[in-house]
């Protein structure tokens, strides 16, 4: 692990509500709402009012009343994004993206000609600010987990670094939530053990934590509590997975409207998968049902494919087995993920059926979707009905 502070996590602050701020000045010290169904992004204005993403825009505006919501443009967001990153790459060549807006860099080669880890966030601060017109907060540590801490805490538009020798100071006192994997079900099975802060978890042997959480979080977690992180900032490390979700609002859905749903998220995915020489071996449905639990569903393929027809069997037949849990809990929220992603040129060719005739279909969709546009062409069940949001995605790097 490195000596000192080196690793930069930098993640632009409320971003698709920033963005709408940025552009229209009478937004700004406001509370602002993207979505409309469904909120897909809040202000720090309306967060302070209790607004949260996926909730659903009846209640959000239950909480916030004079809150302005407006319609998503994911166009302005991708655009932003991109400049914003340019300006990571500028300052830097060792840049790990993770989303549109939150990145990690790495510094530590750059005191002599650029100074100090510190100096050189400030920097970047600023030229954000300037050149692009949006906060970022920017944490500084030895390590890409407490850095990512680090700027989560310096929240909203703020900076702060993290030394070797304040690490245990800064970390152990923190609730065990702000553990990189620790989620909601984890959080909660630490509570029920007495475990709340990251300083209760240190204080357990490794063993009693994987017998609590499992082999691999418990294994997980408990290394990141004694500050134990040893990845390094991989600029060529490629996504083992993707995915899209649709939060649905809390009134029922039929069967055919979730099938739209999927065909929608599916038909994005494969696309992507394509556009990158990619395909995949697993294909995982999450859902959140109308109590707000949630269940995650998958099938293993026989071998990775990049075909539309065979995900969307695949994703359907999921569907299909989800369906009485739907029609008892409701449903809140339906996503897609495609993991164990490969590059095409690394497999054999798919499942041992003859889906030539699809194969060529997508061939030429893509091609017109190329020539004409991303809604050029569509499915037959699809026109006229509400395409959803496509969120914008980070583009891989070789």
């Amino acid at each position: 692990m490195r000596g000192e502070a080196t690793v930069l996590h930098a993640d632009l602050d409320a971003f698709y509500a920033s963005v709408e701020q940025r552009d229209a000045p009478e937004l700004r010290g406001r509370p602002v709402i993207v979505g409309g169904g469904v909120v897909l992004a809040a202000s720090y204005e309306a967060k302070a009012r209790g607004v949260r993403t996926a909730m659903g825009g009846r209640q959000a505006r239950e909480l916030c009343p004079d809150a302005v919501v407006v319609p998503p443009r994911m166009e302005a967001y991708s655009a932003a994004s991109k400049d914003v990153f340019a300006i990571f790459r500028d300052t830097t060549p060792l840049v790990e993206g993770l989303s549109i807006d939150e990145a990690f860099l790495e510094v530590g080669g750059l005191r002599r000609i650029a100074g100090t880890p510190e100096e050189i966030a400030v920097r970047l601060r600023a030229r954000v600010r300037q050149e692009v017109g949006l906060a970022i907060s920017v944490g500084v540590a030895r390590t890409k987990f407490l850095a990512k801490v680090a700027s989560a805490v310096s929240k909203p538009d703020g900076l702060l670094v993290v030394e070797p020798e304040r690490e245990e100071q800064f970390l152990l006192p923190l609730p065990v939530e702000r553990l990189w994997g620790v989620g909601a079900v984890t959080a909660e099975k630490l509570h029920r053990y007495g475990v709340r802060t990251v300083g209760q978890l240190a204080e357990l042997e490794a063993a009693t934590a994987e017998r609590m959480l499992g082999k691999a979080t418990g294994a997980h977690v408990h290394a990141l509590a004694r500050l134990r992180d040893p990845r390094p900032v991989d600029t060529t490390r490629r996504r083992g997975s993707i995915g899209s979700q649709r939060a649905l609002g809390s009134r029922p859905r039929t069967p055919e409207e979730l099938d739209l749903i999927l065909t929608q998220l599916l038909d994005r995915l494969a696309r992507r998968l394509r556009d990158g020489d990619r395909v995949c071996r697993t294909v995982v449905l999450r859902l959140r049902f109308g109590d707000f639990t949630k269940a995650t569903r998958s099938r293993t393929l026989g071998a990775p494919t990049d075909r539309t027809a065979i995900l969307l069997t695949v994703a359907r037949a999921l569907l299909a087995a989800a369906q009485p849990d739907i029609a008892a809990r409701g449903i809140t929220l339906l996503g897609l993920s495609l993991t164990q992603l490969d590059r095409a040129d690394r497999v054999q060719p798919e499942l041992p059926i003859d889906w030539g005739d699809e194969s060529r279909l997508d061939t030429v969709l893509d091609t017109l979707r190329d020539r004409y546009g991303a809604t050029s062409v569509s499915r037959a069940a699809q026109l006229g009905r509400d395409p959803g949001w496509s969120t914008p995605i980070l583009p891989e790097h070789e």
